[in-house]
């Protein structure tokens, strides 16, 4: 199946295949045809599968099939997101696609000056993009009128709802017409989630691309199991060793996200942290310099990592794993997107087994589990535990994990083996791995 074949118009035809696209993804071969029909939407796809599109393209079409208000554009299409990333990513979408068609359209967000976006929307819009705090500051300002909205997309449903929007969103929809065609787009399927759809959507078409809740069939899941107090060592370690040139690491907290950022930077591995008590300044400048690669490792939290969408990002990293498992899902959905293949490393301490467990439960399948040699935890079963089962699998990989005095084991012949090789006395430096790295 091609984009022809969904009904789009011509220009988003062409638009389309200005950015190089022939065949929809299954969640844009599903949702397109069901908007284009006037259906209300409820749609569940793992991050990366093309969402954004599958519910912007058949929008613009449906907007551009009746022209807009002459006198006033007074917007015709919400589309809700969580975080300011995100929105900035959809308002980009929507340019993007809607290049050829007569429409325009406003992103909102805090973080930044409000009086911009008050002169946008004065000079008349048809679409807005908007998080949820910044929207409800236009409506109590009644910069923005939302009376004539045919179109309600709510994307990321069940961040927002994790990130206490609940409140709010009924707030939005207290001001909507209710005549109108709802989209709810969200990555998990929670019971929390259908019970929003039933209240909003009216005999809608369910869309259910991936298994409820499973993590994307692309990326690679491993566990290390590590003392808390040597996560960073390891994680530098790994990256220099490796020569990952581009690593997304989550953390639980502004501060620890800060903390690390620098801590990466002194072992000689620039990086940049980005989280809600960062500027949207500074947040735009760390995430546009990782995706030029000025930036090697970027250290986020949960709520700043929506709309982190790259293409071929390659690594991500749990530093610390998330105390919601969903949260899993949508970390490691930061990689193996758009048909490539990406790695998901989770550093997990013995205090987070329960967290690690749930993760699992949620995902029904028991993730790799790998003690690097030299990073050892202490004091728990797994020290005793996994060197054993490292040794088994060592027999099928030849020399990989093998010590590098080692006389029964050959030297590495490739400068990206699967797991490092152990410290004789002592954990490898980054900046030792890095000379290792340049003389293999």
């Amino acid at each position: 199946m091609e984009f022809r074949d969904l009904g789009l118009s011509t220009d988003l035809l062409r638009a389309v295949a200005d950015q190089g696209y022939t065949e929809p993804t299954p969640i844009q071969q599903q949702a397109i045809p069901a908007v284009l029909a006037g259906n209300d939407v409820f749609a569940s796809a793992q991050t990366g599968t093309g969402k954004t599109a599958g519910f912007t393209l058949p929008m613009l079409q449906l907007l551009s099939a009746t022209p807009p208000h002459k006198v006033q554009r007074t917007p015709r299409a919400l589309i809700l997101t969580p975080t300011r990333e995100l929105a900035a990513q959809i308002g980009d979408s929507v340019k993007i696609y809607g290049k050829h068609l007569p429409l325009r359209s406003a992103v909102v967000y805090g973080g930044v000056g409000i009086v911009p976006q008050i002169q946008a929307l004065r000079r008349g819009v048809d679409i807005v993009i908007a998080t949820p705090g910044r929207l409800l500051d236009h409506l109590g300002q009644k910069t923005l009128d939302l009376s004539q909205i045919e179109i309600l997309v709510l994307d990321e449903c069940d961040r927002m709802l994790d990130m206490g929007f609940i409140h709010d969103i009924r707030k939005v929809l207290a001001a909507l017409p209710k005549s109108r065609q709802t989209l709810m787009f969200s990555a998990t399927f929670s019971k929390v989630i259908q019970q929003l759809a039933n209240t909003l959507l009216k005999d809608p078409t369910l869309i259910e691309v991936a298994a409820r809740n499973t993590a994307a069939e692309r990326v690679e899941q491993v566990v290390h199991l590590v003392d808390r107090d040597r996560k960073r060592e390891l994680l530098a370690y790994m990256i220099s060793f490796h020569n990952w040139q581009q690593v997304l690491v989550f953390t639980r907290t502004k501060h620890g996200a800060n903390r690390l950022a620098e801590q990466l930077s002194q072992d000689g591995l620039r990086s940049a942290a980005i989280h809600g008590n960062k500027t949207q300044a500074a947040r735009t400048r760390a995430l546009n310099d990782f995706k030029l690669g000025k930036v090697r490792v970027l250290v986020a939290t949960d709520v700043a990592s929506r709309g982190i969408d790259i293409d071929q990002l390659p690594h991500v990293v749990n530093f610390e794993l998330p105390h919601v498992p969903e949260d899993y899902v949508h970390r490691i959905g930061r990689t193996g997107r758009a048909g490539n293949g990406g790695k998901a490393v989770s550093l997990v301490c013995g205090e987070e087994s329960p967290l690690l467990k749930g993760i699992e439960l949620l995902l029904n399948q028991t993730l790799a589990k790998i003690v690097v040699p030299g990073y050892e935890p202490k004091g728990s079963a797994h020290a005793q535990a996994e060197p054993e089962k490292r040794q088994r699998s060592n027999q099928g990989r030849g020399n990989q994990g093998a010590r590098p005095n080692s006389q029964s084991a050959p030297k590495p012949q490739s400068s990206k083996p699967q797991d490092p090789p152990m410290p004789n006395k002592k954990p490898v430096s980054a900046s030792r791995a890095r000379k290792r790295l340049r003389s293999a």
